[in-house]
C-alpha cells in the first residue's frame, strides 16, 4: 500500500478544493500570479462598484430622451427586412409610453421610472452613444465585461485583479454578487479570469444565503471538524507539501498554496463580520430598501458592496436581473408593464449607494458604473415591447476622477444608432483602466503568440468625462 505521502498532491488539493479551500488556494496565488503593474500615470480611482443590468435596459425610456418618437409614432419608418439578432418582425415607431422630465443644473433629462436617480444627475457623467457590435445578449455581455465578443477572454474584473492585486489580504479582490433570481447570460463566463491565472476570476456571493461564503465553516454535523483537527489536517499537508519541494526545487508556486490556507483562516475572522449587512444601523438599511419587498434584494447587494469596498475588495459586481425572457431588462413583450419593476427594484438602492460612498469618505477613491449589454429598438415589438439593439445605449459613471453633470456622444433622433461620439466598450474600457492608473496598451499577456489585452488592439480613453 503506497504511503500518504506518495498520492497526488493534485488529487489531494482537489479534493478539499471544491468548497472554501478552492477560493482560498486561487486568492493566495496573487503573489506568485499578479502583474501588479507600477501606474503609468497617477490614479484617480482605487475601488469599483460596478451595476449591471441584464438583459438591455431601453435607453429612450430611462435616460435618452427623444421627442421625435411622439412626433412619428406609429410608422412604420424601420428596415424592412429583420436586422441580424432581432427576435422578431419590426414594428412601428414607438413613443415612451413613460414621462421625461429635466432635473439638476446639466438639465439632464430623465424618465420618471428612476425618480431617486434622477436627483443625482448633477454627480454623474453620462456615455449617450455606447454602442457594441451584436444584438444578442450572450456575445453581448461578454462584449461589455471582456472586450471580446466570444468566451474565453479575462473579464475586466479580472484584468484589474491581476494587474493591481488585492488591497487587503483577507477578503477576495473581485466579488460578484448575482441576482436572487439567478446568474446573468454566459452564466459565470461573465465574471471569468480566462487565460489569466485563475485566482483572479470573480468570487461568487449568494448575499441573500444565511452563509454567503459556502463551507468556510464545517457544517454542525461534523463534530470532528475543529480547530485542533484543522491544526493537524496542515501539518499533514505541510508533509505532502515538504515531500513535493523536495522532488520540486524552484517550483515557485509551492509557497502560494501553503499560505493559500492562511487566507482561510484570516476570512473565517473577517468574513462574518463583512457580510452582515444587519450590523448597519437601521436607518442605512431603510434608505438602501431592505424593509421593502420590491428593493430588498438588490438593495442588500448594494449595501454589501460598500461594506466590502469599506474592507479593502478592489471590485464588485452587482447585477439586476437573471437571464431570460423575464425578470430582467429585457422587455420584448410589454415595455409599459416589464420596465417599471426592474426600474423600481434598483432606483432607490443605487441613489442609496452613491450617497451612502459620499457619507463614507469612499467617494474620493471609488468609481460606480452603471451599464448594460446594449440598448433598445425605438420599433415596437409585439405591440408595446422593444427588440434587442446594439446601436446605441446608455452608460454613466460616478465618483472619483469623474466630470460630474456632463454627458459625452448623442444617439439619432430615435435612438438607434450612436449619431455623436460614439463610445465602444473598449473605450469604456481604456477609460476605466485609465482612472486607474494603467495604460491599457501596457497591459498586455501573451497567450497562444498574441498580446492580449482588455481593449484588443482598440480603445480610446474617453477624456471628456473625466475630471
Amino acid at each position: 500500500m503506497n504511503s500518504p505521502l506518495h498520492f497526488s498532491r493534485r488529487q489531494f488539493l482537489g479534493d478539499i478544493g471544491g468548497g472554501f479551500g478552492g477560493l482560498a488556494l486561487a486568492q493566495l496565488f496573487s503573489k506568485e500570479s499578479s502583474a501588479v503593474v507600477s501606474p503609468q500615470h497617477p490614479a484617480k480611482v482605487k475601488r469599483i462598484i460596478q451595476l449591471f443590468m441584464t438583459g438591455g435596459a431601453s435607453p429612450m425610456d430611462l435616460f435618452d430622451y427623444k421627442p421625435q418618437l411622439e412626433k412619428l409614432h406609429g410608422q412604420m419608418l424601420g428596415p424592412k427586412e429583420k436586422p441580424e439578432g432581432f427576435t422578431g418582425a419590426v414594428g412601428s415607431i414607438m413613443k415612451s409610453p413613460f414621462t421625461f422630465a429635466q432635473h439638476g443644473q446639466s438639465g439632464r433629462w430623465v424618465s420618471n421610472v428612476f425618480p431617486e436617480q434622477a436627483k443625482l444627475v448633477d454627480e454623474m457623467a453620462f456615455l449617450m452613444a455606447m454602442a457594441t457590435k451584436t444584438n444578442v445578449h450572450g456575445p453581448g455581455a461578454y462584449m461589455m465585461n471582456s472586450g471580446f465578443l466570444l468566451p474565453g477572454f479575462p473579464c475586466m474584473g479580472a484584468w484589474i485583479s491581476y494587474a493591481l492585486g488585492n488591497i487587503k489580504d483577507n477578503l477576495p479582490t473581485f466579488v460578484v454578487l448575482p441576482d436572487a433570481k439567478g446568474l446573468p447570460y454566459n452564466q459565470k463566463g461573465c465574471f471569468t479570469a480566462g487565460f489569466l491565472p485563475a485566482l483572479h476570476q470573480g468570487t461568487v456571493i449568494n448575499a441573500a444565503s444565511p452563509r454567503p461564503v459556502p463551507d468556510l465553516f464545517a457544517s454542525d454535523k461534523y463534530a470532528f471538524a475543529n480547530r485542533d483537527h484543522d491544526s493537524a489536517s496542515l501539518k499533514f499537508l505541510n508533509k505532502i507539501n515538504k515531500s513535493h519541494a523536495n522532488q520540486n526545487n524552484g517550483d515557485s508556486r509551492l509557497e502560494a498554496r501553503i499560505a493559500s490556507y492562511e487566507l482561510a483562516a484570516k476570512m473565517q475572522l473577517s468574513a462574518p463580520e463583512a457580510f452582515d449587512v444587519m450590523l448597519e444601523p437601521k436607518s442605512v438599511r431603510s434608505n438602501y430598501g431592505l424593509d421593502n419587498k420590491v428593493t430588498e434584494d438588490f438593495g442588500r447587494r448594494c449595501l454589501l458592496a460598500t461594506r466590502l469596498l469599506e474592507r479593502g475588495v478592489r471590485f464588485v459586481q452587482v447585477w439586476s436581473g437573471p437571464q431570460g425572457a423575464t425578470g430582467n431588462w429585457d422587455n420584448h413583450a410589454n415595455i409599459l408593464t416589464e420596465l417599471p419593476p426592474m426600474a423600481a427594484s434598483v432606483d432607490k438602492p443605487i441613489a442609496a449607494l452613491l450617497r451612502d460612498l459620499k457619507s463614507r469618505g469612499l467617494d474620493k477613491d471609488t468609481l460606480v458604473i452603471w451599464t448594460t449589454e446594449f440598448g433598445r429598438t425605438p420599433f415596437a415589438q409585439n405591440g408595446i415591447g422593444r427588440d434587442h439593439n446594439g446601436g446605441s445605449f446608455v452608460t454613466w459613471l460616478w465618483g472619483a476622477g469623474i466630470k460630474a453633470g456632463v454627458s459625452h456622444g448623442q444617439s439619432d433622433d430615435w435612438g438607434y444608432q450612436a449619431a455623436d461620439n460614439k463610445t465602444t466598450c473598449h473605450d469604456f474600457h481604456a477609460t476605466i483602466l485609465h482612472l486607474l492608473g494603467i495604460d491599457q496598451e501596457k497591459l498586455t499577456v501573451r497567450q497562444n503568440g498574441i498580446d492580449r489585452r482588455l481593449t484588443d488592439v482598440h480603445g480610446n480613453v474617453v477624456k471628456e468625462v473625466l475630471a
